[in-house]
């Protein structure tokens, strides 16, 4: 059976959860992963390879767009698409956690 593409599934890595997270303005490649270097305080936590390869898809998906090409760099952000996809997933990520601690609560964990 061929893999789904996450963003069919709408159930997204964490790798594109925190790019679409970050490109609700425009970044460029770059940028992108300092923000999310910033934001999980983890170096290197999207290397380039994965960075590139999910941007290259989120922009076939239209879930992106490219902004501005400047020295060589180009920006990207969030379509309409994008977005509601990330609120989804952000709702989807919140019911995991709520019902992971109510659980955990139950079995005095």
């Amino acid at each position: 059976m061929p893999k789904q593409d996450t963003f069919e599934t709408e159930q997204l890595t964490d790798a594109a959860f925190y790019i679409l997270l970050a490109l609700i303005e425009p970044l460029h490649g770059y940028a992108i992963m300092k923000y999310i270097e910033q934001l999980t305080g983890v170096p290197g936590m999207i290397g380039p390879g994965t960075l590139y390869t999910l941007l290259k898809k989120m922009c076939a998906n239209e879930l992106i767009t490219q902004t501005a090409v400047e020295e060589g760099k180009k920006s990207y952000v969030l379509t309409d698409k994008g977005r509601i996809l990330l609120r989804h997933e952000l709702t989807r990520r919140e019911t995991i956690v709520t019902t992971a601690r109510k659980i955990m609560m139950e079995k005095g964990i």
